[in-house]
């Protein structure tokens, strides 16, 4: 695999964030100067594990105040940057009041607050935007429709709304905006990276990602009468990283890129888990039948339509294209989540139960 190497400044936004921070990091150890945005300057507490890298290694931090929402925003810190890495977006998947204003317009005008900096920065020449597999199906369902039994680049989601799987609308809308921008121009090209669910160490220990709420619900008891029958796509996060920082710097790089390590169900993780740490917490044992949970699945927040159209779906994706073009191989999925889980406790996140 080729390699680019570029002496501008790397733009990469979002910087506190989960997958974000892993970027910087290797970034850093390869010694280029990122410019990296936050959302608040004074918050020092929130990015002082990448300064804490940056003084360890060769490569430069220099850190500036942005917000998504504001128009403009970007333009400082993309200045004589010729790669974007466009890791900023809304994540809120639960207890959201309005899904329209807090999750859909947000993450759309993001990406088009940062594309529309890039397109008035003549440097730039590569845009890289972390979407997600949530932007190929909408529903676990939908696995029927493919020809293989795994979703690729080739899908996309079809099925949510503003009303049904607004998080996953959000990241599909948000791609979409972002090929849309890319096509009215020919200066800079697009690579947009679709994660799995992501699992593995994070460098602090206030990250929010999807991982998290799941984990902690296995930690607290909530599942230890069983887990609904549902599929999981998981990736490390430094698999994640890697694939952001092959995208940006492997000039032969186009297009999507479904980043994957495989496929568990609640059920597997939970014994997984269950087989390395033991008794000491309420894994789940059991898989509760897809009837039996439409009966209980409301009181827990599901909907009867987001059961019959997820529950019962194995759901597999096909991660051969970032193989072959970004040169991807991946780390164990089991280890991930355990040492997942293991930073969760030592954080003190989730406690033991017994």
């Amino acid at each position: 695999m080729s390699q680019g190497k570029t002496s501008a400044p790397i733009l990469v936004t979002g910087a506190t964030g989960y997958i974000a921070s892993w970027v910087i990091k290797n970034l850093l150890e390869q010694g280029y100067t990122v410019h990296a945005t936050v959302r608040d300057l004074n918050k020092k507490q929130s990015f002082a594990h990448l300064e804490k890298i940056a003084q360890a290694n060769t490569g430069t931090l220099k850190l500036f105040k942005a917000n998504l929402l504001e128009n403009g925003s970007f333009d400082e810190a993309m200045q004589g940057c010729e790669i974007v890495i466009h890791m900023a977006s809304p994540f809120v998947v639960t207890n959201f009041k309005d899904a329209v204003n807090d999750i859909i317009k947000p993450a759309i005008l993001g990406t088009e607050n940062v594309l529309n900096s890039v397109n008035k920065t003549e440097t730039v020449n590569r845009v890289i935007v972390t979407s997600s597999i949530a932007s190929t199906y909408g529903d676990a369902i939908d696995i029927l429709d493919t020809t293989n039994n795994q979703f690729d680049e080739s899908h996309w989601n079809m099925t949510s709304s503003t009303t049904h799987q607004p998080y996953p609308y959000s990241k599909v809308m948000a791609e979409r905006k972002a090929w849309d921008m890319a096509k009215a121009q020919n200066r800079w090209n697009l690579v947009c990276i679709n994660p799995a669910l992501v699992l593995g160490p994070s460098l602090t220990a206030t990250t929010q990602s999807g991982s998290v709420e799941v984990l902690e619900q296995f930690a607290n008891g909530m599942t230890l009468l069983g887990v609904p029958p549902m599929w999981n796509g998981i990736v490390d996060v430094r698999d994640v990283a890697d694939a952001h920082i092959h995208a940006a710097l492997n000039p032969k790089a186009s297009g999507r890129y479904i980043i994957s390590g495989g496929s568990f169900s609640l059920l597997e993780m939970g014994k997984i888990l269950l087989k390395h740490f033991g008794q000491k917490f309420p894994f789940p044992r059991n898989q509760v039948p897809k009837k039996a949970f439409k009966l209980i699945g409301p009181a827990f927040g599901y909907s009867r339509d987001f059961i019959e159209k997820n529950m019962g779906y194995p759901i597999y994706f096909n991660a051969d294209k970032s193989k072959q073009e970004l040169g991807m191989t991946y780390r164990n999925i089991d280890t991930s989540l355990v040492e997942h889980f293991q930073q969760l406790l030592d954080d003190g996140v989730v406690k033991k139960y017994i």
